[in-house]
């Protein structure tokens, strides 16, 4: 089973309880590009308080941990924009 954009989100919510969270599915831009076999493709923006004090890197790692269940499944890709409450 593929992996989704609303299994993304659920375990987002539950891992990281952000005060926002978009979960894009963009696996459609990447028809006929050879990693496209492998697994989907995916954008978050995701905007979460447990960011506060912690470098971009960082901020991506607690996104990728909190999906570490699903990555093997079928996440090829994954584009994050990791923002603090109030950032523009």
């Amino acid at each position: 089973m593929a992996v989704t954009a609303e299994a993304i989100e659920a375990a987002l919510r539950e891992a990281l309880q952000p005060s926002d969270l978009a979960v894009q599915d963009d696996s459609h831009l990447h028809a006929g590009h050879a990693g496209a076999r492998e697994g989907r493709h995916f954008s978050v923006r995701i905007t979460c308080a447990r960011f506060n004090g912690l470098s971009r890197v960082a901020r991506h790692r607690l996104v990728y941990d909190a999906l570490q269940h699903l990555i093997p499944q079928g996440i090829h890709a994954l584009a994050i924009d990791a923002r603090l409450p109030g950032d523009s």
